[in-house]
């Protein structure tokens, strides 16, 4: 099974709005292939404008299973007005904040994968306290404090399935990197130092871990 996506996946995946570069997309959708083995559903915190989700959902649409989506749209720390990853485009001027849910539905449409995500607007941890069922793979991507990170590996770490993947994104070990990849990197030592997860790979600031055990 080729663990890449076709030319016309990866060309919407490289249009759409977003932060993730090529290199780390790839390993995201070999990741989501290998997760879709076990027929369960594939699930991201931080949507964004859906730029990885058009990964997750066309793995998801391989593995006949659906990619789960979660995020508030209203941007997270470093995409607010007066910080370097804010995009005015993304505001509402009828509320004034930022609303990335409609550019992410055009972003799907474009892909032609609407079809194959079930998308969630909340807060990652009110969310998770509601999940019921075992996930394939947890995407962590959500916001970069130490609050955000930790309840997203809180909230969701615990539906990994065994044998499942958990992925974190902006794991960054270089303590001048405290506003960007010092949170999700504290989070995944936590996931290595429970002993539930090992590593699998690693691609630049993306971090793949197997359940393995129990516990987060």
């Amino acid at each position: 099974m080729t663990m890449e996506p076709k030319p016309e996946i990866l060309a919407a995946f490289e249009a759409a709005k977003g932060f993730m570069p090529v290199g780390e997309g790839l390993a995201l959708y070999a990741a989501a292939v290998d997760a879709g083995r076990l027929g369960l559903p594939l699930l991201e915190v931080g949507t964004y404008c859906g730029r990885s989700t058009i990964l997750l959902a066309d793995a998801a649409r391989r593995a006949g299973v659906s990619a789960i989506t979660v995020d508030h749209h209203r941007g997270s720390e470093e995409q607010q007005p007066g910080w370097e990853y804010h995009d005015p485009e993304v505001v509402d001027p009828e509320v004034g904040r930022m609303d990335t849910l409609p550019t992410f539905r055009r972003t799907l449409h474009g892909a032609g994968l609407e079809d194959h995500v079930i998308a969630i607007v909340g807060r990652s941890p009110q969310v998770a306290k509601v999940w019921g069922g075992p996930l394939g793979l947890v995407f962590i991507d959500g916001g970069h404090t130490d609050e955000h990170a930790t309840g997203d590996y809180e909230g969701w770490a615990p539906h990994v399935a065994d044998g499942g993947l958990l992925v974190i994104h902006d794991v960054f070990p270089d303590p001048a990197d405290e506003f960007t990849g010092q949170a999700p990197y504290r989070v995944y030592l936590r996931a290595l130092d429970s002993g539930a997860f090992t590593e699998v790979s690693v691609t630049d600031s993306l971090r793949v871990l197997r359940r393995v055990g129990t516990g987060i």
